[in-house]
């Protein structure tokens, strides 16, 4: 059973966890919980098709099945109820899945 933290992780610091640099865990974000990927390199690592929801909340990408980096956002106001379902479903995925290391905070 993957572990659960609620330790603050700055937007900046997420950043970071993008898989450029190999000494640290690649991390993804869902409604504001950062999961580490870091053992699923094939599908998040660089040059790799997952790996643009890396790095930061991807909420809205992966509501709508988006690999478009745009979409690659945190704001779910404007999606509709089988968007906002379909995220909660990559949500229990990834909850089922990888250890929550944190929770996405503002820089400030």
């Amino acid at each position: 059973m993957p572990s659960r933290k609620d330790d603050p992780i700055t937007v900046s610091e997420l950043a970071k966890h993008d898989g450029s640099d190999p000494a640290l865990p690649i991390y993804v974000a869902i409604k504001g919980d950062v999961f580490d990927v870091t053992k699923n390199k094939d599908a998040y690592g660089p040059g790799n098709g997952y790996n643009v929801f890396t790095g930061k909340d991807s909420s809205k990408a992966l509501a709508k099945s988006s690999l478009k980096p745009e979409d690659c956002i945190p704001d779910t106001s404007e999606l509709t109820e089988k968007e906002l379902e379909t995220l909660n479903q990559w949500y229990s995925f990834f909850e089922k899945k990888y250890d929550i290391v944190g929770k996405v905070v503002p820089d400030n």
